[in-house]
This record gives C-alpha cells, sequence and structure tokens, in this order.
C-alpha cells in the first residue's frame, strides 16, 4: 500500500456546503499502513494536517488555506468481531460511508445507531464530532477507536480513554489532532425489520424538517444549554428562511446554513456573526459554532 497525494483540494468542490478555497494538498489513506509514511509526507508538502472525510459539517474560508488535507479513507467492511446471546462488536474502518453502515447494521439486526439516519459523512467523521440525532450519539454504541498520532504512531484507544462529549472527541494524552483510522462498535441485536422501520421514520421526519438535499454543513451553532435548541432561538429572532448574499438559514430549520446560490464564505461568516449578535441581544444566550471552521 502506499499513500497517495493530490496537489490540490477544493473545498468549494468536496465539501457539503460547496463553499470556500483550496487546500496546498490532499493526502489520501487507503490503509493502515499508510500511516508510516504520513509523517514525512506532510513535512514534505508544508502547511497544516487537516482530517477530513467527506466534508461535511465544515466551513472553510475563501482563498488558499495553508492546510494540507488528511484523509483516511480506509473502507474496511464491517465485520463482527465478539458476539454473545445479547450484543455484538462490529469493527469497521473510519472511510466507510455512515449511511451504508446504518443500512448494514439493519440488514444484520444490530440496533443502537438509528438515530444517525440521515447523517452525512464517513463513520470515522461521525466519531470525530461523536454525532448525534434524535437521542442518539456515537459515544453511545463506541467501544474502541484505532487512531494514528504522530508521536506515537497507530494504537487503540477503549472509550474510557478518550474524551466524548456534545460534538467533541479528543486523547486527552495528545495534543496533535489524532487520525482515527477504525472503530469497534458495541451493538444490541434485534428483529432487523424493527430497526428499519425506526431508520426509515428517522429519515422521513428528517426530511420533512431538515434540508437534507440542499448544500449544507448540517447544524451550524451548538445548542447553547440543555432543553434550549439553537434554531428554537434562530427562528424567535427572525432567521428561520433569511438569505444573506449566497447564503441563508434554511426555512425548514433555522439552524441550518445552506449555499442558495453560489455563496461565498465572507457572507456566511457574516450572517453567523448578525445571528450570533441578535440571539445574544435577545436572549442572552451565546451559540458557539457547530460546524468546524477552516482557515
Amino acid at each position: 500500500m502506499a499513500i497517495t497525494v493530490y496537489p490540490s483540494f477544493s473545498f468549494s468542490e468536496r465539501t457539503t456546503l460547496r463553499m470556500g478555497g483550496s487546500a496546498l494538498a490532499e493526502v489520501v489513506l487507503t490503509h493502515t499502513d499508510d500511516c508510516e509514511q504520513l509523517s514525512d509526507t506532510l513535512l514534505s508538502l508544508g502547511g497544516e494536517p487537516l482530517v477530513i472525510g467527506r466534508g461535511s459539517n465544515l466551513l472553510a474560508k475563501d482563498g488558499e488555506l495553508p492546510v494540507v488535507i488528511v484523509n483516511p479513507a480506509i473502507t474496511t467492511e464491517p465485520v463482527c468481531v465478539e458476539e454473545t446471546d445479547e450484543t455484538v462488536t462490529v469493527h469497521v474502518g473510519a472511510g466507510y460511508r455512515l449511511p451504508r453502515f446504518l443500512n448494514w447494521c439493519a440488514t444484520h439486526g444490530y440496533a443502537g445507531l438509528e438515530g444517525l439516519a440521515g447523517v452525512p459523512g464517513t463513520v470515522g467523521g461521525a466519531v470525530a464530532m461523536n454525532a448525534g440525532s434524535y437521542g442518539c450519539e456515537v459515544v453511545d454504541c463506541l467501544d474502541s477507536v484505532e487512531v494514528f498520532i504522530k508521536k506515537i504512531g497507530t494504537a487503540v484507544f477503549k472509550k474510557t480513554d478518550v474524551v466524548l462529549q456534545y460534538r467533541h472527541f479528543s486523547i486527552p494524552t495528545v495534543n496533535d489532532q489524532p487520525v482515527i483510522l477504525s472503530s469497534v462498535f458495541r451493538l444490541n441485536k434485534k428483529d432487523p425489520q424493527e430497526i428499519k422501520k425506526v431508520i426509515d421514520d428517522n429519515l422521513t421526519r428528517k426530511k420533512a424538517t431538515q434540508p437534507v438535499s440542499a448544500h449544507s454543513a448540517g447544524c451550524v451553532f451548538k445548542n447553547p444549554a440543555e432543553g434550549v435548541s439553537a434554531g428554537m432561538l434562530l427562528d424567535q429572532c427572525g432567521f428561520k428562511g433569511k438569505i444573506y448574499g449566497g447564503v441563508a438559514f434554511s426555512p425548514l430549520h433555522a439552524n441550518f446554513l445552506v449555499n442558495v446560490n453560489n455563496g461565498t464564505s465572507k457572507e456566511a461568516f457574516e450572517l453567523l456573526h448578525i445571528a450570533q449578535q441578535t440571539v445574544l441581544d435577545v436572549s442572552g444566550y451565546s451559540l458557539e459554532l457547530e460546524v468546524k471552521v477552516i482557515g
């Protein structure tokens, strides 16, 4: 196996929000052994390494950005590694598509992640953000995660050894950004048809209330407090459907920033700032970005 290096990376083409400038290069890993070359490759390319999957939940600034994309496109198929009468543990590569993984789990009768139905991206990206929806979070089912860390190489960390909080993943003993290579999930055995029904119901609900087909990065702000919805605050302040240049807050869900007409990152940041200031003035709540800003 060998690392593949592409000389450029366009955020406007490769992120779900379809905006932003370009990175210096993209480094693609297709096997865990590729990590042996990663440090030297990044050193030769310069720039700050940035790990991304399918490009969801990202807002990149305009222009040429001094970053090198690290894409762990390790699409190892899901496989059961341990099984009891009631549970099963499943190993899957970081680059495996999350919707495809949920479908695989449903087909085999493995429950626990159905709330993530409709969440785009990869399994690794979902772990990196501790993705959650409809009362389900990655932390609920994660058993362990395999990562590459520059100073120590490849290592496996149990869930108890990492920090998984609201839209947050980190390893306390590590300063460098870890590259997630694969994950193991502990799931419950259940009737496949029941699991599929929950997934279908969640997808139907999501399509009715969220702009799933729009150019969007997903929810742009974190909920500021337990029981307090960022979308509700934005809606109360008149931001649902509000257009600013080529970007807007979705008319379906006020907390979804969408690219409606070749919007620029400059317009996006200006609209987000206006929304944050208005919500703070009206409600006293300070909205923190959930979307990851690049550059």
